[in-house]
């Protein structure tokens, strides 16, 4: 008889012991009975005969995780403080005795023509493991990644490309295949069952060689992986919200190192992390180029002066788009006068205004203090709190210009794959006068006949309570000004008060990179320092505050780590559970990593998310 130590995959249980008359190999998908129901685990390793009875494995699946994929989830487990059947459940297994194609496929693949720019850029990322290209929006980064996935699959190797969210797919399926034809398939969470089986058919065949996609993609049971590319490696929907808590990109850049494959970060704005961690390779001009006029307007709404530019757009049949910041689930007091947001003395980020408390309040160390009414900048009052939605732009836009065709892009509106081709298509046929949305809009959607883009609520992104504050605020806009004027000219309006920040790197995003890294040096954030964020949340209020207590006074005996702040989570009741928070900082990645082990357990009421993007 044979005894296993098994997982059980999408649990937070602990390893549990199986017996087998037949030796199984490590990694093997397997069956066991558990209670009253038949679950999906996975062979740990061989162990001895256990003291206490075990049961027997109910099947055997034809299914096999890799050694370096077992490594790579052993690594999420650790890093990223999740069950290792939490881990694996990221992954899709290899079909055990397959055939796979792996000769070189050479013939049919047609390369791109590059333009002596994109061709001194693509020799430099050839030579370098991991880089970052760093070009402007319509710069042709496109056919970079084109001419390196067909420099990997002449090799016999596969390709992953990451894209942020599905509103890529469309467009970049259809370039992709017009180079690759069937070897090119698309993944995300939104696909069938019946089309996910039909490409993990094609891919354990090796009929498919590259995939292209959300997040998930990073996971797909290629066996020879040669180039990742993350594309948009700004964007934070890399960043998994629940567990585990991984973040694409670096885990991409991890798996690169893992597999001995070439990593390709891209953005027309990059973190300034990426920009500082890794081998910059440059694109600074547009394929095509046109004259963009910027101008800064007035307001908090949509305006009479928009409603003009809008009119006289749409009567010049081309096309618009508008930008309306997210809703929120706080909203910040701003002023009115010089468009500031009202700051944390301790945190220098917004605070949220808590109207039902009567108080403001910091989401990062705490702090709260009475509703003021004056600007602690230039003194005007009153303060506001007001803004806008997607609905609510697009009724005051159609009760002036009743006639004109206006397609909501969110969240909301958008919540099927075949509603955004839908809606893409329209905009793209001409058939929509104006996309209007929110930060969807931003995500590398390329149409000729936008040549005008309206930029609104830019002081509440610059207000956020985030120390990426000023990053996201000027990597939003410069990535929805990037979306007109790719053939013809375009005017871009600035909803702000702060136009003297925003100017200075409307043309020049490196120049914001280095001044921002000074700011994050000098304020001590990453990339020069490391966060992490504890979640703790239960039914009982009490006991929550008692755990968050009792976590951050083990956490005060380590040394090398800061509490920046506990308390209340931003949110403070979620699912009938009350919510706190602790956000630690440390100046050396082992030393968080060591004090966040010493309170982790995976059954607890303990989350833990390190390197965090979103704090409320």
């Amino acid at each position: 008889m044979y005894y296993y130590k098994v997982v059980l995959l999408k649990s937070n249980a602990p390893c549990l012991v199986y017996e087998s008359d037949k030796p199984i190999s490590i990694g093997t998908l397997i069956q066991i009975p558990l209670k009253s129901h038949i679950k999906k685990a996975i062979i740990l390793e061989e162990t001895d005969k256990p003291s206490f009875e075990t049961f027997a494995i109910s099947e055997v699946l034809p299914y096999k995780f890799s050694q370096i994929q077992l490594s790579i989830a052993k690594f999420i487990s650790q890093y990223y403080f999740s069950s290792l059947g939490e881990a694996l459940s990221l992954f899709v297994p290899h079909r055990v005795g397959c055939c796979r194609e792996t000769t070189p496929l050479i013939n049919g693949i047609k390369n791109p023509t590059l333009t002596p720019p994109q061709q001194k850029a693509y020799k430099q990322i050839k030579s370098l493991d991991t880089s970052l290209l760093f070009g402007v929006t319509g710069a042709g980064k496109t056919e970079i990644f084109i001419s390196l996935m067909a420099d990997t699959i002449s090799q016999g190797k596969s390709a992953i490309m990451l894209m942020p969210e599905i509103s890529l797919t469309p467009q970049m399926q259809k370039r992709l295949e017009s180079y690759f034809g069937d070897m090119v398939a698309i993944w995300h969470s939104k696909l069938s069952k019946k089309k996910k089986e039909q490409i993990l058919d094609d891919i354990y065949s090796g009929k498919v060689r590259i995939v292209a996609g959300a997040r998930s993609a990073l996971f797909v049971p290629f066996e020879d992986i040669g180039l990742i590319i993350v594309d948009e490696e700004h964007d934070d929907s890399y960043k998994s919200m629940s567990n585990p808590r991984y973040h694409a990109r670096d885990l991409a850049v991890y798996m690169g190192k893992k597999l001995g494959a070439k990593v390709l970060l891209a953005s027309a704005t990059p973190t300034p992390s990426s920009y500082h961690k890794y081998e910059v390779i440059q694109l600074k001009e547009p394929y095509i180029k046109t004259k963009k006029t910027y101008k800064f307007i007035s307001g908090y709404e949509i305006t009479d002066e928009m409603i003009r530019y809008i009119q006289a757009n749409y009567q010049a049949h081309m096309q618009t788009l508008i930008f309306v910041p997210t809703r929120a689930n706080f909203k910040y007091l701003y002023c009115s006068s010089c468009g500031k947001t009202h700051t944390c003395p301790y945190c220098s980020v917004g605070m949220a205004l808590h109207r039902q408390d009567k108080l403001l309040k910091c989401h990062y160390c705490n702090y709260t203090q009475a509703i003021v009414q004056e600007c602690s900048f230039c003194g005007a009052s009153p303060l506001l709190s007001n803004r806008i939605g997607t609905q609510e732009a697009i009724e005051q836009i159609q009760s002036k210009i009743p006639s004109i065709k206006i397609q909501q892009f969110d969240k909301d509106s958008i919540t099927t794959p075949n509603k955004l081709k839908k809606a893409l298509k329209s905009f793209d046929d001409g058939d929509t006068d104006i996309l209007l949305g929110t930060q969807m809009l931003s995500k590398g959607h390329d149409y000729a006949n936008i040549t005008l883009a309206i930029v609104t609520g830019m002081d509440y992104v610059l207000g956020l309570a985030d120390y990426r504050a000023r990053e996201r605020a000027m990597s939003l806009l410069t990535q929805i000004a990037g979306r007109s004027g790719r053939a013809k000219e375009a005017t871009i309006l600035i909803q702000s008060q702060n136009q003297e920040f925003f100017a200075s790197y409307l043309d020049d995003y490196e120049k914001f990179l280095l001044d921002e890294l000074e700011f994050l040096k000098m304020a001590n954030y990453p990339p020069y320092s490391y966060l992490a964020r504890v979640l703790i949340s239960h039914k009982d209020d009490k006991k929550a505050a008692k755990l968050t207590l009792d976590t951050a006074t083990k956490l005060q005996t380590f040394e090398d780590i800061e509490i920046v702040g506990s308390g209340k989570a931003p949110i403070e009741k979620i699912s009938n559970r009350y919510r706190y928070q602790i956000l630690l900082k440390s100046h050396k990645r082992v030393d968080l990593l060591k004090a966040l082990h010493s309170i982790y357990t995976p059954l607890s009421h303990l989350q833990i998310d390190i390197d965090p993007v979103d704090f409320s």
